[in-house]
């Protein structure tokens, strides 16, 4: 059986807020490439925490997204919800 694949919740590709926009260069991702694309850009940006690297530091890109200066990664999920819609 050769189905088509579906879209589901973490696929959908989702209209970003400006300040997520900024950072990830893009109007619309779905969310697990907007996990990807965070991480990917925390770590080109060397922004992990040196002493943990489960956190990361906030540069002012990620400040005006999350509203923080550090920030773990489980704790990033639920801000994003907050610039991502439907």
């Amino acid at each position: 059986p050769n189905r088509p694949k579906r879209s589901t919740g973490l696929t959908v590709p989702m209209l970003l807020s400006d300040q997520l926009g900024a950072v990830l260069g893009v109007e619309k991702m779905s969310r697990c490439d907007v996990v990807r694309g965070l991480w990917n850009y925390i770590k080109s940006n060397d922004l992990q925490d040196s002493t943990d690297r489960r956190y990361f530091i906030c540069d002012d890109k990620l400040k005006a997204v999350f509203g923080k200066t550090r920030l773990s990664g489980f704790e990033m999920n639920k801000y994003l919800s907050g610039h991502m819609q439907k």
